[in-house]
């Protein structure tokens, strides 16, 4: 039996505590991959954006023709309910849920009218800030063509599991993922920037990966503390030329990077304001 932290879940109705069953055999999510998710962050008594993770997640059930059935406002509602039942100051990962419970009539896709939700809140420490190793994973992102990568959809992250597992067998912690044309996307768990000559480049979302909810807030910041930040192609090349690079993303928010391939890095001067930045957001938000 995992040793789980300390975890609430919302569901049927009620708050029940610990790692609870929410599937049986016949779920069509886990035989057939009709599952959607979000991820916010509840950490040193501030949860930024929760609102708009509340939306997307809705927003991915659409797009996987499920029936989203809990408005963001209701989301918002019931976390702050389960905030309640952790000591204050606990950081903690926020988990909104949709799937398919059973198969329509061609079975493949699931029935609209048996979605489920839950809302799982669980003790969750945030990385600290020193920084991880990065290499070019020879996996690709699909396109929207091949896969539904406008959703926050948990098909779509066996791909980039197995990128993770490939760049650590080469003993490193993540990796640069690139599109089918070789343009970087993304890394294998969050989005990625890079510094150079002190302008911000990030790859443009172009349909083969999710344009991350912390990503876009700090682009904002950046550009209204008047730093110049640039969506654009960027190649593997780029990252190795690079000043400084980091990621954005929930689990931790904003971490350095401190080596591309064999090269050393140190956290920047970029990465660091963009964190302050994004703090001081959280904290005033």
């Amino acid at each position: 039996m995992a040793d789980w932290s300390q975890t609430w879940t919302f569901f049927d109705g009620e708050w029940r505590e610990g790692n609870v069953p929410l599937w049986g055999a016949r779920t069509h999510a886990i035989w057939l991959g009709s599952s959607v998710w979000d991820g916010a962050r509840i950490f040193e008594g501030t949860a930024p954006d929760l609102d708009l993770h509340c939306a997307r997640v809705n927003a991915s059930a659409k797009t996987m023709f499920l029936k989203p059935t809990v408005s963001a406002e209701e989301w918002i509602g019931l976390t702050r309910e389960g905030m309640k039942k952790f000591d204050a100051g606990t950081t903690l990962y926020v988990r909104p849920m949709y799937w398919a419970e059973r198969a329509g009539p061609m079975a493949l896709p699931g029935d609209p009218e048996s979605t489920r939700f839950a809302l799982t809140l669980y003790d969750a420490p945030m990385r600290k800030p020193d920084g991880f190793s990065i290499t070019l994973s020879p996996f690709k992102r699909p396109t929207i063509e091949c896969a539904p990568v406008d959703a926050k959809a948990g098909c779509l992250y066996p791909n980039n599991a197995r990128a993770m597992f490939e760049a650590k067998s080469r003993g490193f912690d993540n990796c640069l993922v690139c599109d089918m044309l070789g343009n970087v996307a993304e890394l294998a768990n969050s989005n990625v920037f890079m510094g150079k000559d002190g302008v911000v480049f990030t790859p443009v979302p172009n349909g083969t990966f999710l344009n991350g909810i912390t990503r876009q807030r700090v682009i904002k910041l950046l550009r209204s503390a008047g730093v110049s930040v640039v969506e654009t192609v960027l190649r593997h090349a780029d990252f190795e030329g690079a000043d400084e690079i980091f990621a954005t993303g929930n689990a931790s928010k904003v971490l350095p990077i401190t080596r591309i391939g064999e090269r050393a890095l140190q956290p920047g001067p970029l990465y660091r304001q963009a964190r302050e930045l994004y703090w001081a957001f959280a904290h005033g938000s």
